[in-house]
């Protein structure tokens, strides 16, 4: 736990019952526990979190999660984004002032990379936002629009994210480095409470990208650089690769 008593760090696992693709999504079993379960565990590893909460609208995933022993922050329906879902959330702790949104569908997120998302805020009182990208190894990717990519500043801020090749390479640059973003974030609370009151801005509603919202408004982002390539389940199919995984990795007798 953070020992610094004028910060406190909530982490908020946002836990939706729709999913166009894959209804009941965080409810489902994988290698004997909900989806849901498997991210809240791995947040029970971390240092740098205060208290964690699961944020849903659903009373079926609230009844689970707190069977487990989870904390739940009951949420509305019809909230336009999910950072809207995780600025309620935050209201049910007020003693909060640095937020973590762990994506509900990432059992494999490391614990450690969101103790340094924490840590990147907590250390610089002047920094809005955080993130975390890794270096894209297979540039096939670069033309997946649904691989988000980040370029930085010298100062590791994010100077832009894009769905589209980024950057466009014209020429040769030995020293670039391509970035797919990650999408797990840490704010100041206070700063959230402001980003919610701002309209969609052109870029974001171009993209499809919430953080290009924050650069329009002048607000710094932090990326941390990570080895952890752990994605999202998005599909049933995903789901039972992810199974095949967690029970490859149980000691046989």
């Amino acid at each position: 736990m953070d020992t610094n008593f004028s910060n406190y760090v909530l982490g908020i696992i946002p836990a939706r019952w729709a999913s166009t693709r894959f209804p009941g999504k965080p409810l489902h079993i994988i290698a004997g526990k909900p989806l849901v379960q498997h991210v809240w565990e791995r947040c029970q590893e971390c240092s740098k979190l205060d208290s964690i909460i699961v944020a849903t609208d659903d009373d079926r995933i609230a009844e689970l999660c707190r069977s487990f022993g989870a904390n739940v922050a009951m949420t509305a329906t019809d909230h336009p984004t999910g950072t809207d879902r995780i600025a309620e959330a935050a209201s049910a702790v007020p003693q909060a002032t640095h937020l973590i949104n762990i994506q509900g569908d990432e059992p494999l997120i490391c614990p450690a990379l969101i103790d340094e998302l924490a840590s990147s805020l907590l250390a610089d009182d002047a920094l809005e936002m955080s993130t975390a990208a890794s270096a894209i190894e297979d540039k096939a990717l670069m033309n997946d629009p649904n691989v988000v990519k980040c370029v930085l500043k010298k100062n590791g801020d994010a100077l832009y994210f894009s769905r589209s090749p980024l950057p466009f390479q014209r020429s040769a640059s030995p020293a670039l480095t391509c970035y797919r973003h990650k999408g797990i974030y840490a704010y100041r609370k206070d700063f959230l409470l402001q980003f919610i009151q701002w309209e969609p801005s052109p870029l974001e509603l171009a993209e499809s990208l919430e953080q290009l919202r924050a650069l329009e408004n002048n607000a710094r982002i932090r990326v941390i650089i990570t080895d952890d390539t752990s994605g999202g389940v998005d599909t049933l199919e995903q789901a039972k690769q992810l199974e095949k995984f967690l029970q490859s990795q149980i000691p046989q007798p």
